[in-house]
This record gives structure tokens, C-alpha cells and sequence, in this order.
């Protein structure tokens, strides 16, 4: 170890490693519903001074600064794909705001000495740096929902873990977790029981931190969790090069069998999955901001009304800016949780339907708002009783269910939100079906308004088109026939109207050839038959995974199109970074 890099200052040179890589560094705040993104503008690795650059339009961003100091989550894309990704988070760094214009701003931060942290309570905190890995799993409801996740801190006193944002529907600030499950590379363990801290949205990849305190720890349970810190102290040391009399990792971050086995299927995972296009990006942000949304229902009983409607304005924005794009790239929800894709894809063909009709509709940004909450209940009833939405429910838990729209009206009431009389009638009529068969309240006819018909005629749609409660999805054909026939319960002129907008063969949807392969439907043309097609999958050679677009005039080397089929049937499906 050199004399001047062993004093640099070790948090900056933590955050150069990553700034060396695609990233983004996101400013958050207890009580702020909004991360702001930044740029470093400057770093100084000897002295620790970080210049950062932000917008901002509002007047309260000191709030953002509400504890003298500002934190931050800095997320960087590693790996040839830019898709491996590492985080590091500080909070609470000394930091002086300077507006330099109308909205922009400098934070010049001065870094910490260490990227060792102590904690309120005595302990020293442990960052994860630099590569440094393990995996956790909270059981969150005894013998019904594990969570995995990654640690990305560790102390005597608890950890910070890294889950799927869709994952944290079923986690709240203040709940006991009955067991805690650390598991490190050379596949040692530590199992404890935790209680949850803090819960908040960890940067913008879709993700959240937790924080867990260990509670009721024995004596041999504390001595090894006292030799798990050391070791973690010690590997954080060795990668940041604090400390020049370690030469090699710690056995503990030594991948053993096991883990190299996961680390490889990862990379493999990775690689099938190829970079998404900004329309893709900009669904799967709303998606993302959705489940933020609750999240600050739920831990900090705030109803972040900023957050939904700039997910409602993205998403007309998208429609204007390519429509057909935007079709393509709500096909891609598939693998978040219902509850967010039938919302953001309700939202998003709503958005769509009503430009169509009339682009000037002034309910149209109401309308959207109150499809994207109308299934928000649904989480909210997360509970022993209901541990995941992700099961096949038994009948009591169906039951449990069917109170979502009650669930949502009630929470908003205990916030002190009131909804327009547009979104309100969406929010509470959704469900609603002509024939009076709907829920909550079994309205029929004249009660339910020209809105209402159409948002049913989607949902409806949208729900036969994936699998739901162990039923395997229909085919667009089938789905547009079993509404056709179910009588007097949805609006038949709707239904002609949806089907003209989007066909037997829709935008998004995996179409299989005669050939034996598979390609999702990227155009259509006036007469609704596939004109443009993304070949992923040739079933002659099921392990090879091809990504090949191809036009109308090439359709022909595929052979005969055959029909829409369900993507989970051949293995087909988006990974997240």
C-alpha cells in the first residue's frame, strides 16, 4: 500500500470505484416522499471533499437537510452488460447548500473519515463495499413468506438489508421478523431473530432497504455475531486499502461451492437479458415509483400525492411520445406483482382509450390517477392472515381480498385525502359490472357511467390475458369471447372498440410460428396481423436464446403464425438487474 492512497480519504475513494461505472446518486429525506437525483461535480479523494449538483423547482429543499447533514444512495451498473449493480449509502454526511440559479443547487459535502460508522446506540456499523456480498432471508411470517435480499450493512446491533421493492409490500416499520437469516459466501450462517427499524426506497432500481435490529440474541448467538462483524470490518478494510498490513480476503467472502454455483447462474441470467430501451425503462419506472408510493403509505402514513401523478403525466407523456412503443413496453411488467402490473397496464390502455376518443378529455389525468390506485388495497391487506398476493388463495383469503376497495377508501380517509369525484369513481367502481355480479357493492346499468363500462371492459381483459390464482391465461381470441358471452355483464360496444384498438394478435404479446419460434408482437398493422416481431426463442434449440428483429417482409422465414402463447410456458421472461 502506497503512502498517499493510504491517506485518501476512504469514502471517496468508495464512491471513485463506482463513479468509474454507468450510476446514479440519489438524495433522500425521512420525511421528503421524493429521492432527488444528483451529480458529483467534484471529488477530492485526499481531503473528502464531494461537490454535488442537483435540481430542484420546490421551496423547502433545506428539508432535504432536515438533520444538518444530507444522505444519499449511490448506485452503479457494473459488468460488460452494465447490469451488475453495487450500492453504497451514507447518511447524515456535513454538507452546505448553495443555490447557484432558480432551481439548482450545490451540496459541498465534506466525506467521512472512515467508511466505518458509529451508531446511536455504541455499535460500529459495517458497509458492504467494493464487491463485498452476502445473502439474507427474512422470514416475515412464520412458515408462510420469506423475503431474500442482500446485506448491504452489518453491526452488533442489526443490519441493513437490500430487498425487491415488490417484496416490501409485506413489510412495515415496527414489525417483528421471526427469523433472520445471514448467509455468507464460504457458506457459514447466522440466524436471529430481528425487528424492523426503517424501511424506505433504496435508489431508483426498484429497490428497498430495511433495516433490522437483532433482538433476543443468546450468548453464543452474540459471539458469533461478534466474529461475523470482525470479519466484515476486516474485509471492508482489505478492498477500501485502510489498512495495509491485510494482504488477502477474509475466509468468510470467499465464495465457496455453493455460492459460486449462484454467482454463475446469475451471470448467465444476466447476460440473457438484453439492455431496456428508454420507453421500457420509463413503464418500469412507474411501476417502481407505484410501489414507492405505498411504501410512504404504509411506514410513514403520508399519502405522497406528488409521486401518483407524475406516474399519471409520465405515463400520458409515453402514449404521445410512441404509442405503439408504449404498448410494446407494458409486456414487460409481467414479472412484477399483480397488483402493479394489472394497475399500471389498466392505467396505461385508459391513458391510451381516452386519447383516442378525445385527447382534449379534461378526466383523462383523474380518470388515469384512479385506475392506477384502484388496486392499492390489495397490499394493504397484507397480513398473518394473508401473507403473500402471490399464492393461490384459499377461499378465506379470497374473502380477505374482496374488502381491498374498503381497505384503500379507509386508509385514504385516515391520511386526510380526498380524491376528485372522477378518480373516486374509478377507485370505488373499478369492479363494478354491468349485470350487477361486481363488487363492492353490486351496482348494474345506469349506475355505472360510460368511464366505469370501459375501465370494467380492460380490467376484464387484461385479467384473462394472464395467469391468475393457478388458471392459465387465455389467448386474446378466447379472452374477447368469454367477456362477448358472459352475457349482460360488460359493455359489448366497448368491447368491438377495444378489440378494433388492439386486435387478435396485440402489441407485446409472444406469438408463435410454424417454424418453432417465438417473437413478441412489436407492430401491427390496420388490420391488426403482426408487421414487426422480436425473435427470442427458436424451440428447435430451447437453451440458445436469439434477439432478432424482423419486418413484414421477412415474417414469411418464420412459417405460419400459429397464435398468442403464454411466455412462462417456454421459459420466456424479463430479469431484473
Amino acid at each position: 500500500m502506497s503512502f498517499s492512497a493510504q491517506h485518501q480519504n476512504p469514502s471517496a475513494n468508495v464512491i471513485r470505484s463506482l463513479l468509474k461505472h454507468k450510476h446514479e446518486l440519489s438524495v433522500y429525506a425521512k420525511d421528503m416522499p421524493y429521492a432527488l437525483k444528483a451529480e458529483v461535480a467534484g471529488l477530492n479523494v485526499d481531503t473528502g471533499h464531494m461537490v454535488l449538483e442537483l435540481e430542484y423547482a420546490g421551496s423547502d429543499i433545506e428539508r432535504y437537510l432536515a438533520t444538518g447533514g444530507v444522505s444519499f444512495d449511490l448506485e452503479a451498473l457494473k459488468g460488460t452488460q452494465t447490469i451488475e449493480r453495487e450500492t453504497y449509502s451514507l447518511n447524515n454526511v456535513a454538507a452546505k447548500l448553495i443555490k447557484t440559479d432558480s432551481m439548482l443547487y450545490q451540496l459541498e459535502c465534506q466525506l467521512p473519515e472512515s467508511v466505518f460508522v458509529k451508531e446511536s446506540r455504541g455499535a460500529v456499523r459495517i458497509p458492504f463495499i467494493l464487491g463485498m456480498q452476502s445473502r439474507v432471508s427474512l422470514e416475515v411470517y412464520l412458515h408462510e413468506l420469506n423475503v431474500p435480499g442482500r446485506l448491504r450493512n452489518l453491526s452488533i446491533g442489526g443490519c441493513m438489508v437490500d430487498i425487491d421493492l415488490a417484496e416490501s409490500v409485506a413489510i412495515s416499520a415496527g414489525q417483528p421478523i421471526p427469523g433472520v437469516m445471514l448467509e455468507f459466501p464460504n457458506g457459514e450462517s447466522f440466524f436471529s431473530e430481528g425487528k424492523v427499524r426503517h424501511i424506505r426506497p433504496l435508489g431508483n432500481q426498484g429497490y428497498a432497504a430495511v433495516g433490522i435490529q437483532f433482538i433476543n440474541l443468546s450468548t453464543s448467538q452474540t459471539e458469533t455475531l461478534f466474529q461475523f462483524v470482525n470479519e466484515a470490518e476486516r474485509e471492508a478494510a482489505y478492498r477500501a486499502g485502510t489498512n495495509d498490513k491485510l494482504v488477502n480476503h477474509s475466509l468468510l467472502f470467499i465464495p465457496g461451492v455453493k455460492e459460486k454455483k449462484i454467482l454463475q447462474r446469475e451471470a448467465l441470467e444476466r447476460e440473457k437479458r438484453a439492455r431496456q430501451p428508454p420507453m421500457e425503462r420509463g413503464v418500469m419506472d412507474v411501476a417502481h415509483q407505484l410501489q414507492v408510493g405505498l411504501m410512504y403509505i404504509k411506514s410513514r402514513h403520508l399519502f405522497p400525492h406528488e409521486i401518483f401523478y407524475d406516474c399519471v403525466d409520465t405515463l400520458r407523456y409515453l402514449v404521445e411520445q410512441d404509442r405503439k412503443a408504449f404498448l410494446y413496453a407494458l409486456a414487460f411488467l409481467r414479472e412484477e406483482p399483480d397488483w402493479v402490473r394489472l394497475a399500471v397496464q389498466v392505467a396505461g390502455l385508459l391513458t391510451d382509450m381516452l386519447l383516442s376518443r378525445d385527447p382534449h378529455n379534461p378526466q383523462v389525468r383523474e380518470a388515469v390517477f384512479g385506475a392506477l390506485l384502484h388496486t392499492m388495497g390489495k397490499p394493504l391487506l397484507i397480513s398473518a392472515e394473508l401473507p403473500s398476493l402471490k399464492v393461490n388463495m384459499n377461499p378465506a383469503q379470497k374473502a380477505i381480498l374482496r374488502g381491498h376497495v374498503a381497505a384503500l377508501r379507509n386508509k385514504l380517509d385516515e391520511l386526510g385525502w380526498t380524491p376528485s369525484p372522477t378518480c373516486r369513481e374509478v377507485l370505488e367502481n373499478a369492479n363494478e359490472r354491468l349485470d350487477g355480479s361486481g363488487y363492492p357493492t353490486g351496482k348494474s346499468g345506469r349506475q355505472l357511467t360510460e368511464l366505469i363500462r370501459l375501465v370494467a371492459v380492460i380490467k376484464a381483459v387484461n385479467k384473462l390475458l394472464h395467469s391468475r390464482n393457478g388458471l392459465p391465461p387465455r389467448s386474446p381470441l378466447d379472452a374477447y369471447r368469454t367477456i362477448h358471452e358472459a352475457d349482460t355483464a360488460y359493455d359489448k360496444t366497448i368491447l368491438v372498440e377495444y378489440m378494433q384498438a388492439y386486435g387478435l394478435y396485440p402489441i407485446g404479446s409472444l406469438a408463435k410460428f410454424s417454424g418453432g419460434f417465438l417473437a413478441w408482437v412489436v407492430d401491427i398493422n390496420g388490420k391488426g396481423m403482426p408487421i414487426q416481431v422480436h425473435i427470442v426463442k427458436n424451440l428447435r434449440f430451447p437453451d440458445t436464446n436469439i434477439s432478432s428483429v424482423i419486418t413484414e417482409n421477412d415474417l414469411s422465414q418464420l412459417g405460419k403464425l400459429e397464435g398468442i402463447v403464454n411466455p412462462s410456458d417456454y421459459g420466456v421472461k424479463m430479469l431484473k438487474i
